[in-house]
């Protein structure tokens, strides 16, 4: 491997870390717990972004496979 690409993967894995890092902190920190409220919130947020990646991801297919992403061209009349 290229010192490129390496340097690449351990900056993603030094991202990964300190993201999972300051989740748990964020699990075990003392306080309040969550309202169920929030939960219901979080739940309709997750599913809802689900349902709209879902459906721009199936226009991207629809698109590509009618055509609709080919360039444009003009057909000459004789």
């Amino acid at each position: 491997m290229r010192a490129g690409t390496v340097a690449l993967i351990a900056a993603l894995a030094a991202l990964l870390g300190a993201a999972g890092w300051y989740a748990y902190q964020g699990l075990i920190v003392p306080g309040e717990p969550m309202p169920r409220d929030s939960y219901i919130a979080l739940t309709i947020g997750v599913v809802l972004s689900i349902i709209v990646g879902a459906g721009l991801m199936t226009l991207l297919f629809f698109s590509s496979r009618r055509g609709y992403d080919e360039p444009p061209t003009f057909k000459k009349e004789d």
